[in-house]
């Protein structure tokens, strides 16, 4: 299967735009994520990209954790804290 294939596949699957993927990867390289600014904006993205709104208790929780300890990130964790909100 060729690479335009796959990304034709997964954009198909998850109804992600690859090519919006691909510029929002390239943004948050090198990105301060001790920022609260910057990974609000971050996070408000990926909740673009993926058609979901953030709650903003959960974005307010994901920025809390994310400028704590940036070095840290978990996107498990993240995953978890997301997934959480919505068993409620």
């Amino acid at each position: 299967m060729s690479k335009d294939n796959l990304f034709k596949n997964i954009e198909k699957k998850s109804g992600v735009n690859m090519q919006e993927l691909f510029k929002l990867a390239n943004s948050i390289q090198g990105a301060n994520f001790k920022d609260e600014k910057t990974v609000r904006g971050i996070i408000q993205e990926v909740g673009k990209l993926a058609n979901k709104k953030v709650p903003k208790e959960t974005e307010d929780q994901l920025v809390k954790t994310i400028t704590q300890n940036p070095q840290a990130i978990d996107m498990n964790k993240i995953a978890k804290m997301i997934d959480g909100k919505k068993k409620k």
